[in-house]
């Protein structure tokens, strides 16, 4: 499947042309510039793409490699692979069921599409391109006749409560409204739900090492 779809996005006073498809070789180079970006030191260079992980993305599983342009420059990226999710165990780790990113587990026949990652260069984040990319990916979950899209999200915020408070307490709390996080805040602005919180999740101070996966379910399933 070759994903390609071209919207305007409201930037300040104006619209402007978005173009979400699949990236290719040709995008590798920028892709990591993207990744730089975003993730200034001391986040570890070693954590950015790397061409053997993006390579493993194109042609593993092209469909859930996606990125976004913005009138020809490439803004962001999001990138997933399908796994077989039980709800009745979610315990995971990113690096376990991502692969540490390179996505070798890939299963074509899974039932979830799990956000392995996703990037807005900074310049570009007030054009809401990070929920674009969302719902891009729910759109793949769609066609491939999937049960739903899945990931792991950062509890940045969580650092300063944790204290006084569980990591389950913080995630409804930001539910309900009482504090915003950037990135649960986010993904429910995107249409993801919270299934459960899980520990030892990734390396995270601010997150104190939990996640808390949300999903979307597909509502053709």
């Amino acid at each position: 499947m070759v994903y390609r779809k071209q919207v305007y996005v409201k930037n300040e006073e104006s619209f402007v042309s978005v173009v979400v498809r699949n990236y290719v070789r040709e995008d590798f180079d920028e892709l990591i510039n993207i990744q730089a970006e975003s993730f200034p030191p001391p986040f570890p260079s070693e954590l950015w793409w790397n061409k053997e992980q993006l390579e493993n993305h194109v042609s593993l599983f092209p469909e859930g490699a996606l990125c976004v342009e913005v009138n020809g420059e490439l803004a962001g990226s999001m990138t997933g692979l399908i796994v077989n999710f039980d709800p009745a165990y979610p315990a995971h780790t990113w690096e376990e069921i991502t692969d540490d990113g390179y996505i070798r587990n890939h299963d074509p026949n899974g039932n979830t599409l799990y956000v392995v990652d996703i990037c807005i260069r900074p310049k570009f984040r007030k054009l809401a391109l990070g929920k674009l990319l969302m719902q891009s990916m729910y759109e793949v979950v769609v066609h491939k006749g999937l049960e739903r899209l899945l990931g792991g999200g950062r509890m940045p915020g969580y650092y300063r409560y944790s204290d006084y408070i569980t990591a389950e307490e913080y995630v409804s709390e930001v539910v309900t409204g009482k504090f915003n996080d950037p990135v649960i805040t986010f993904l429910l602005h995107a249409g993801r739900t919270p299934v459960t919180v899980v520990p030892n999740y990734i390396e995270d101070d601010e997150s104190q090492n939990y996640a808390v996966l949300m999903e979307w379910n597909n509502p053709f399933k």
